[in-house]
């Protein structure tokens, strides 16, 4: 039950900061498991010998089988396939792409088509938040219709032609239009990388995974500001904005290891052979018999999760409402997460109507004329950036969500205050330019991650996509609203243009101070009761995994661990008579007609 478990409880999605749950319930899984070892050793000791095990032998009982179940979940960390390593890199390749749009006008506002006007330059940084929320919406539809890897493929395409407009560009015009289109493919990167990586990866990696998508988009920041010192010229801008195809077209040369998601193949036809080689590619399995049973961990998961109509493609008949796709007001209208659906929405209004975003996109004509070089103050927000995501990985570990916005919110809070005296001309400009990487700092350990965090961490898993999916157009609409506005706010209120955003932290401090609940169910201790609630009427048979033989005569019991034994001497005595008998698969025989029913090839099998 252990790795079953931990499929059904951990969602298929790679979300940073994810760790700690999937600690937790490793934790959780094995000392459950280890209970129900101990539970049915001493009852076949009561029957067999007529005496109740000491507590000390349950003790040593509960610890091997607890160990040993541990040793067995913590193994996904250390088999780590060179198939999952190349798809986890070109598919991160979108989110570096992500983060580069983010940062790559920040620079180049005084040199691309000089003369512009403000609302133009705004609008052209705006365009790329307005293409955001529709290509996070187009991506689910995406995903089931044309796969993981599909979206992905189509993903890649639409940055390539965003790039290739925005390079060659004309006009503002032409720059506008291909930020909408480059918005375009992030929003659908955002939606679709997380949940590619997620469902490529065991359950305790896929916190690691969303923590290096996490990176990959503020090291594309940082990047777009490093990249401008040569290039934000009147002769070079053209090559920032070339960026963008370079590495489309990287990713799209790199296609061939952006594997198919197994989950979906499963989704679609739970026989599919497909999904079996992918499965033993990625996890390194050798035997068919090991496949089969991580197919069952993932089909189980599809089921417990309900992200989609699972039981029309298995022909089950008597379908169960439960398992349709579970609607926004199907969870407005549910007690038990409305209030976490109304916190996960206001942590993200609050997140971009922070003024995050205005740092990212106009830092360089903010700090004109408070520093030297305002280039450098800019470069210097992009790496304090990438240094507070560590912090906040490890920030996680060790205090609660909760805690962490509060925090955050009033961190931010304090550095907005210090900015705007600063300006006024109560500090001086070195303060100011402290105060806004303060301000960057706090808000990678709060604000940032965790409105994401949270939708992962406490919701079920049949409610992760949904609410994910809305979150993603509450951040996107904010954040344009943001790009749109700041320049004016910059304009007309001046040394007062970070006061709208203190006004906004003030609110979401008081908002998580007194309604945002704390993350439940992530201690080991409040999964394990959980685990204990939803098995109580499960009776799980041959649960011993340590010791010899228990009891003896007609009563005798072989442990977990002796069965395992005699299995595989059976199973290397059986690869004997092959080899001698000359019958043996040495690897050598390809895989013929891999192919699904919907048609196609698959590597060159047909």
């Amino acid at each position: 039950m252990s790795r079953h478990e931990l499929y059904e409880n951990i969602p298929f999605t790679a979300v940073f900061g994810l760790q700690k749950k999937e600690r937790s319930m490793t934790v959780a899984v094995s000392s459950y498991a280890a209970d129900l070892d101990m539970l049915e050793a001493d009852q076949i000791s009561m029957a067999t010998s007529q005496k109740h095990l000491s507590a000390k032998e349950l003790a040593m009982r509960h610890s091997q089988a607890s160990l040993m179940l541990m040793d067995e979940l913590e193994l996904d960390k250390v088999m780590v396939t060179t198939p999952l390593i190349f798809a986890v890199l070109v598919a991160t390749v979108g989110q570096f792409l992500v983060g580069y749009n983010i940062g790559v006008m920040n620079a180049p506002e005084k040199v691309v088509f000089p003369g512009h006007t403000t609302g133009e330059w705004s609008i052209a940084v705006a365009a790329f938040c307005f293409g955001g929320p529709f290509g996070a919406y187009f991506a689910g539809t995406l995903a089931e219709t044309r796969g993981r890897r599909g979206a992905l493929l189509i993903c890649t395409w639409t940055f390539l032609l965003g790039g290739l407009i925005q390079t060659t560009a004309p006009n503002m015009l032409a720059i506008i239009i291909s930020r909408l289109i480059i918005g375009l493919a992030s929003g659908i990167s955002t939606v679709i990388v997380p949940i590619y990586l997620g469902e490529l990866a065991p359950p305790t990696l896929r916190g690691t995974l969303g923590t290096m998508t996490q990176f990959a988009m503020v090291v594309g920041i940082l990047m777009a500001d490093l990249i401008a010192f040569p290039f934000a010229t009147l002769e070079k801008w053209r090559m920032l904005f070339s960026v963008n195809l370079m590495m489309a077209f990287l990713q799209l040369l790199c296609a061939p290891w952006l594997l198919e998601s197994p989950r979906w193949l499963l989704s679609k036809k739970p026989g599919s052979r497909k999904a079996r080689y992918i499965i033993k590619k990625l996890r390194g399995l050798r035997y068919d018999h090991e496949v089969d049973t991580e197919v069952d961990h993932f089909l189980g998961a599809v089921n417990v999760q309900n992200v989609n109509d699972y039981d029309d493609e298995i022909g089950n008949e008597n379908r169960n409402t439960d398992m349709k796709t579970i609607g926004f007001m199907d969870m407005l209208m549910d007690e038990k997460v409305r209030l976490l659906v109304v916190s996960s929405f206001v942590l993200q209004a609050v997140q971009q109507l922070s003024g995050i975003n205005a740092v990212f996109y106009y830092s360089t004509s903010f700090f004109d004329g408070v520093i030297a070089n305002p280039m450098i103050g800019t470069t210097l927000v992009g790496a304090v950036n990438v240094l507070a995501t560590y912090a906040a990985l490890l920030l996680m570990d060790s205090f609660g969500r909760r805690t962490l916005i509060l925090w955050s919110c009033g961190g931010m809070l304090i550095s907005c205050i210090v900015i705007v005296l600063s300006l006024m001309g109560k500090f001086s400009n070195i303060t100011a330019l402290v105060a806004v990487n303060t301000y960057v700092m706090f808000f990678e350990i709060g604000l940032g991650p965790i409105p994401w965090l949270i939708v992962a961490e406490m919701f079920d898993a049949k409610y992760v996509a949904t609410a994910m999916s809305a979150s993603s157009q509450i951040n996107w609409l904010f954040n344009f609203f943001v790009g749109l506005t700041f320049p004016y706010m910059d304009k007309y209120l001046g040394a007062f243009s970070f006061l709208p955003f203190a006004a906004v932290l003030l609110f979401g401090f008081l908002f998580a101070l007194i309604w945002l609940p704390e993350t439940q169910g992530t201690t080991p201790e409040e999964l394990q009761a959980a685990l204990v609630t939803k098995n109580s009427s499960t009776v799980y048979h041959n649960m011993s995994f340590v010791g010899d033989v228990i009891g003896g005569g007609e009563h005798e019991q072989t442990t977990l661990g002796d069965e395992w034994r005699n299995a595989m001497d059976e199973f290397v005595k059986q690869e004997e008579e092959e080899i001698n008998s000359g019958t043996y698969n040495f690897g050598f025989k390809p895989i013929d007609k891999i192919e699904e029913s919907a048609g196609g090839t698959f590597m060159g099998w047909k």
